[in-house]
């Protein structure tokens, strides 16, 4: 009989790419305000259940939390910003509760986090021993999501995740209209580094997370390579075959964003260091071999 898993934030991008690559290994149950929507997009082979039905994870193996509102699509208002801690929050917390009040709790609980939680770092190394946090609102959100996360009384790991490149939306999607109209370049000085992940990677270390029963605590999920903006820039207009001559000016980014903007004119040099003592294989290590494989 298959393993049976519960996931919130199913009908997001990493949620979709990794209920498609674990729909044969586990009966697979979604977290959803909107169960009909969810059906649409996710198909008939998945269960689906609102928030507030959810009062139970005895039958479950595993629980992958992947919840929250997107953190850049929006300007960072008051309103805004309350939407994205609570939409992180607020999940975790009941997902913790109710794991903690089981009878027999699932085997894993695998919850996400961001590499925001570092704030930014200029060009310093970060691995998950980083203790220099800087404070501003993407630490705040994500270090609270940790906290409550990690009360979890079965094994628990916390995912910090960087910009995850895929062919099917997410970040990639919005940088590359500029791009393919030959307008693209780095963004402000462009020495800002970029700590990404491949789609495909990012399912990978999760399924790694969930297999490896000796994996807990913090994980960075980025590649072993992060690179700076201006390296990115040239890297994505050579795989589009498009010049990058243009450079795009902090204050135009401010004026657009608001203070989210901080989301892409500051940066953290991220390494997963424990997934790669532990053993991990990158399928995609180098953004050339990252973007090469992306259908753009």
């Amino acid at each position: 009989m298959s393993k049976r898993m519960l996931i919130t934030g199913g009908t997001g991008l990493i949620g979709r790419s990794l209920i498609k690559s674990l729909s044969s290994k586990y009966a697979i149950t979604v977290v959803t305000r909107d169960p009909a929507r969810a059906k649409r997009l996710l198909g008939d082979n998945t269960s689906y259940i609102t928030a507030e039905a959810l009062k139970s994870v005895d039958e479950f193996d595993a629980v992958v939390n992947l919840a929250g509102e997107p953190i850049a699509d929006k300007r960072w208002t008051d309103a805004q910003k309350d939407r994205i801690c609570k939409s992180r929050w607020d999940i975790t917390q009941q997902l913790v509760d109710i794991i903690n009040a089981s009878a027999k709790p699932p085997s894993a609980f695998i919850s996400g986090s961001a590499i925001g939680v570092y704030g930014r770092q200029g060009d310093k190394v970060v691995t998950e021993d980083f203790t220099d946090f800087n404070d501003e609102f993407s630490r705040e959100v994500c270090k609270k999501w940790e906290e409550i996360a990690l009360q979890a009384t079965t094994r628990t790991c916390v995912m910090r995740t960087g910009v995850v490149l895929s062919d099917k939306g997410g970040a990639l999607a919005k940088m590359l209209m500029p791009f393919r109209l030959g307008l693209g370049g780095p963004i402000s000085t462009g020495k800002q580094f970029m700590a990404w992940i491949h789609i495909e990677d990012m399912v990978k270390g999760i399924e790694y997370l969930l297999d490896s029963n000796e994996a807990k605590g913090v994980y960075n999920l980025t590649s072993p390579n992060p690179n700076t903006n201006h390296f990115f820039s040239l890297a994505l207009a050579r795989r589009l075959e498009r010049p990058c001559i243009f450079r795009v000016p902090a204050f135009v980014i401010k004026t657009l964003m608001g203070e989210s903007s901080d989301l892409v004119l500051f940066g953290q040099k991220v390494v997963p260091q424990r997934l790669l003592d532990e053993g991990f294989t990158f399928s995609y290590p180098t953004l050339k071999e990252a973007l090469a494989e992306l259908d753009l």
